[in-house]
């Protein structure tokens, strides 16, 4: 069971699961499930959330895939797949990967490198051989992953796409839903406390028997709890720690790990050492030290904080957390606080001045759709004037700058709706979004892309961005969109999570393209690589979704 290629996720903890804790693993029927499910629930339908990115390589069965482009072959696939399922009433929702997290863009880097080994090793195989390898060297054909949501929209299914890491909104869905459970290829499914998690390697069609990894079953054998996994995951390392970052600290649990088993490897004794000394170490302090207290962490504090929150689910909190009140962040000597709009049901920020204890309202009212005052001026008491976007029509707010005593246009954030000072550039007269850094009270302007030569937006609060996000409840941003109409965003934001257009909203949002491996021979100088050959294409759709004219 388990026994094919290394998966995604926790690092170990697949091999670990295959041959250490087989018991983790439980063939099932999802027939059988489907029926006990509607049993529970009547008049509820089976739903199995699919994290579709780790099903390609089982969707895909022609056997040409160095040339790909087997499509009838490939749409048959997938039909098959679908008609399955509906057959015994089980409905399927297929995520897809919308676009990569920052915190998890070294790893990307990383798998990219990696597979452009993987690739050349495959050219080296047809020039050596004058054949197309096995299916051990097997390598998803390009495009895939787009064509494929095309595909499944084609045949009547719910396909989207995600804003962040696929898994997350994965295992949060199945959560709300009440899914049936999830079918992926990622070891995170077992860290998250969600619905339960089915191999898609270990899927049989023919009678639709496959493998649950049981968490609980897993707990048991580690001695943990569910909500000790996410610690165990960042220790061992993750798409977000990096395994190294715990190298020593690993091996020092193992040098004092008096339980080592024989017949287990060393990666396994690893994994129970570690997990040993959160049981009978870490927890005797658990709700007493910080982590940092404990482990460590050192200049990766706010990192192994992140990593760890990244597997609390909406409404989850960790007990290794020191919880401060809900929604409240200290920014210098004022206090953001969060107060909720009865109406809107969404959380408005309000600003509480140290000295008149005041609250004031910092956003625009989604439901009146007027602008409520950015700020007030403690000594004049003046409310922040407005002015009117020549374009959009709407009343845009105006600061005055400390020192030039100048009007800055204020630009509303359409997603967090905090609002982001704007300025002109010297040279183009062109207006460029500014971010001012809390202490040395200076303009940090934009970066520049260098692909497309235009202002990419990168600066956030570094003082919001420093508070450990397990302290911050969810994750506080002040996103800078390349496009600042927010009925546009909305339309394109919509577009994106339906999975109905590609790249449109990654463009307007944050004005990032990947670019991912082809089957392309690097040794071949005399071919271009195809990201430079469609790199003047990418340009002129930059330019028609800016609208700048370049």
């Amino acid at each position: 069971i388990l026994s094919r290629r290394s998966v995604m996720g926790v690092r170990g903890l697949h091999g670990f699961v295959g041959s250490s804790c087989p018991h983790v693993c439980m063939v099932v029927n999802f027939k059988e499930l489907a029926e006990h499910h509607r049993s529970r629930h009547p008049g509820g339908t089976p739903t199995i959330v699919v994290d579709a990115m780790c099903c390609l390589r089982y969707w895909y069965t022609p056997e040409s895939w160095i040339c790909g482009g087997q499509w009838r072959e490939y749409f048959s696939s997938l039909r098959e797949f679908v008609k399955t399922f509906t057959a015994v009433g089980i409905k399927l929702i297929f995520f897809f990967d919308g676009m990569v997290e920052q915190s998890k863009r070294d790893e990307w880097v990383k798998r990219r490198l990696k597979n452009n080994r993987e690739i050349a090793k495959i050219f080296h195989y047809i020039k050596s051989h004058r054949e197309q390898p096995g299916r051990n060297m097997f390598f998803i054909p390009s495009g895939l992953a787009i064509f494929t949501q095309f595909a499944l929209k084609a045949l009547g299914q719910e396909t989207l796409c995600s804003l962040q890491e696929a898994d997350y909104e994965v295992a949060s869905y199945g959560l709300r839903h009440n899914c049936l459970g999830i079918l992926g290829e990622d070891t995170d499914y077992l860290i998250y406390d969600t619905c339960p998690y089915f191999s898609i390697s270990e899927l049989s069609l023919d009678s639709l028997d496959t493998v649950m990894l049981c968490r609980e079953k897993l707990c048991q054998s580690l001695g943990l709890s569910l909500s000790d996994l996410p610690l165990l995951a960042c220790l061992l390392g993750n798409d977000i720690i990096p395994e190294g970052m715990f190298e020593s600290f690993r091996y020092k649990c193992l040098s004092s790990y008096t339980s080592v088993k024989e017949n287990f490897d060393k990666k396994g004794n690893i994994i129970l050492a570690v997990a040993d000394h959160i049981c009978k170490v870490l927890r005797l302090h658990q709700g007493e030290k910080k982590l940092e207290e404990m482990l460590p962490l050192g200049p990766n504090k706010a990192l192994f904080y992140k990593g760890m929150a990244s597997y609390l689910l909406p409404g989850q909190k960790s007990p290794w957390f020191f919880q401060k009140p809900k929604g409240v962040v200290t920014l210098d000597k004022q206090v953001l606080s969060m107060s909720s709009d009865p109406k809107s049901k969404q959380e408005v920020p309000v600003c509480t001045h140290p000295e008149s204890k005041q609250e004031i309202p910092m956003c625009t009212d989604p439901e009146s759709k007027q602008e409520v005052p950015l700020c007030t001026h403690p000594e004049s008491k003046q409310e922040v004037p407005m002015y009117t976007d020549p374009e959009s029509k709407q009343e845009v707010p105006m600061c005055t700058h400390p020192e030039s005593k100048e009007e800055v246009t204020m630009y509303t954030d359409p997603e967090s709706k905090q609002e982001v000072p704007l300025c002109t550039h010297p040279e183009s007269r062109q207006e460029v979004l500014l971010c001012t850094h809390p202490e040395s009270k200076q303009k940090l302007p934009v970066g520049m892309d260098p692909e497309f030569n235009l202002e990419a937006p990168l600066c956030t609060n570094p003082e919001i961005k420093q508070e450990d996000p397990v302290n911050m409840g969810p994750e506080v941003k002040q996103q800078i969109t390349m496009v600042s109409d927010p009925e546009i965003l909305k339309v394109a934001r919509a577009h994106h999570v339906q999975a109905e257009s590609y790249l449109v909203y990654n463009v307007m949002s944050s004005g990032e393209v990947e670019c991912s491996n082809s089957l392309e021979d690097a040794m071949d100088q005399a071919l271009p690589s195809q990201a430079f050959v469609y790199r003047p294409v990418r340009q002129r759709v930059y330019s028609l979704l800016l609208g700048d004219g370049r």
